[in-house]
């Protein structure tokens, strides 16, 4: 694999271990080492039961908003037994959701190309005129408010259906610090700001360790947040795996 992109490349892998499979082998694809050391837990709703219901009356919904991959994963996960409306159009935040949308029969996806955040997707024309439409956003508990706050300015009503939560995990850190010492890692995947505070909180005094390490990240405001922290080399990707990859492959060949 000397020849390939990101031969003898390591690369930290943040994400929840449910996610990290598929950049995984696209990293061992393009030459380089994966090492997956996850930063955020995910885990169930704190109250199952409301999802249920939102559920059992998606018919009711003209459109449905998922915020991330792992949205669409639990939202789908709970669907058990029943049937996606086909009535009911879908809308994501960005390209990863909606390749997950896709590989789940949802063909017609609305979707930004450019960026992955509500400022990209509420700028789309599909979602301009939305009086008199009632919208379900699937998300994890908490986030931001910007997308409920402007499609309900334009006159939709819109429902929250928090499908998990995030957690920080109760992890060794000692194998990830052993593997910077040994031979440190050539660069960093930070999928969000939990996982960067989460892995700030775990490093503790340790942190300062990975100040050099080159991280990519999928939006600006990771970005900024990663510098705040001291982080020296920061690179904002495109949407998707194939946009992190390609934004890896052209650093270390530049």
């Amino acid at each position: 694999m000397t020849g390939s992109p990101l031969a003898g490349k390591s690369v930290l892998v943040t994400r929840p271990e449910q996610q990290s499979a598929r950049i995984s082998q696209m990293i061992r694809e393009a030459g380089g080492q994966p090492f997956v050391f996850p930063c955020i837990e995910i885990q169930a709703p704190t109250n199952p039961q409301k999802l249920e219901e939102l559920l059992d009356r998606l018919t009711s919904f003209g459109l449905a908003i998922f915020v991330s991959p792992t949205a669409v994963t639990r939202a789908f996960e709970r669907l058990a037994g029943r049937a996606w409306p086909e009535s009911l159009k879908v809308a994501a935040v960005g390209q990863g959701s909606a390749l997950a949308l896709r590989e789940r029969g949802r063909d017609k996806v609305i979707a930004p190309v450019e960026r992955a955040d509500s400022e990209a997707l509420l700028s789309l024309p599909a979602l301009q005129s939305v009086a008199g439409m009632r919208i379900v956003i699937f998300r994890g508990e908490g986030g931001r408010e910007l997308m409920a706050q402007t499609l309900v300015e334009r006159g939709a009503a819109v429902e929250y259906a928090e499908c998990y939560r995030r957690g920080a995990p109760n992890a060794d850190v000692v194998p990830l610090l052993q593997q910077q010492r040994r031979q440190p890692f050539s660069a960093m995947l930070l999928t969000s700001r939990e996982s960067l505070s989460n892995l700030h909180e775990m490093l503790g005094d340790d942190w300062n360790l990975f100040a050099s390490v080159p991280a990519f990240v999928p939006h600006a405001r990771i970005a900024e947040a990663a510098r705040q922290l001291g982080l020296k080399s920061v690179h904002v990707t495109s949407d998707g795996d194939a946009g992190t990859i390609q934004a890896m492959v052209k650093f270390f060949r530049s």
